[in-house]
This record gives structure tokens, sequence and C-alpha cells, in this order.
């Protein structure tokens, strides 16, 4: 990484009837842009905070039960969504001006479909007793996740996901 900061983690959210990872595996090169972020601390995690290659959970919401459905990677920079701009689109901003964007989107890399872990399965562990998806009221779509989580998540699906290790 050219910043040379130690790698992040994310846990990124998406209904699996818009974005399911099965979809996100399909997808060329296995990269779909995150399109329809519209909470700003959201967006200022893919803005400010995000680089590619950083580590992603993908997590299915909207469904019973909610949970982590593959393991993904930040796969670009962050750019303007174009559907802010699109008046058919659902996630149209009659605001945001091509001159002026509000909102901002990753590609994100579908590394691997995983067993799911449904957050039953993660609050029985004391490493994740403090992770923001399975805090009561959380509803942001992106939250970060710490190298811990990541790992214990990891061993969780039977090895570490790829970057687990802290950086040195």
């Amino acid at each position: 990484m050219s910043d040379h900061r130690a790698r992040r983690f994310w846990l990124m959210k998406s209904e699996p009837d818009e974005c399911s990872i099965d979809d996100a595996l399909a997808a060329p090169d296995r990269t779909v842009p995150w399109v329809g972020v519209r909470n700003y601390q959201a967006r200022n995690f893919m803005r400010d905070a995000m680089r590619p290659g950083d580590g992603v959970l993908f997590w299915h919401s909207g469904c019973e039960p909610p949970g982590i459905s593959g393991l993904a990677e930040v796969a670009s920079g962050p750019y303007p969504d174009p559907t802010q701009f699109d008046p058919a689109s659902p996630y149209f901003d009659a605001a945001a001006k091509p001159d002026a964007p509000r909102w901002t989107l990753v590609d994100v890399r579908a590394l691997r479909r995983t067993r799911f872990l449904v957050p039953a399965m993660l609050r029985e562990h004391a490493a994740l007793a403090d992770m923001q998806v399975l805090r009561r009221g959380n509803r942001l779509s992106i939250t970060p996740v710490t190298p811990e989580e990541w790992a214990t998540v990891g061993r969780l699906l039977g090895r570490a996901p790829r970057g687990s290790q802290p950086a040195r």
C-alpha cells in the first residue's frame, strides 16, 4: 500500500436481494461498486479511511437471520456514486451535482463465500463483545472491524482471513 499504513478491516452490509456475496462473486473480476450508501458516517469511512486491499466482512442484512456470508476486500479508492445523479435510481439525490457530489463509493472485490455466521454465533465469543454490528441499535451499513475481531472471525471460519496478521 502506498501510504504505508496498516491494513484496516470493515464490515459492509448488503441486502442479498440487492447484492449478495454470490452476486459479487459472479460479477466481472468479482468486483461490485458499493452504491447507495446514504449515511454520512458510512460515506466518510469509504471516502476518508478505506484503501484498496483493506479486508471486508460481507454481511447480509435485511434478511432473517442476518450475518457474515463472505470475505471481500476494498478494490478501489473512493469515487462519486453515479446513482446520486440518476433520477430513475432509488438512490437519486436532487441536491447532488456532478461538480459537487455528495455521495461516495468504493469497489469491493469478493474473495469467497464463507459459512454463514449469524449474530448469535458471534455473541458467543468474548473477543467480539464490542463488535459494532452487534451493538443494540446499530444501523450503520459500514463499520470498522478491529484486527482482533477480524482474526477471531477468521478462526470461526476455520482459518484466518488473508491479512489478519497485525502489521509489524
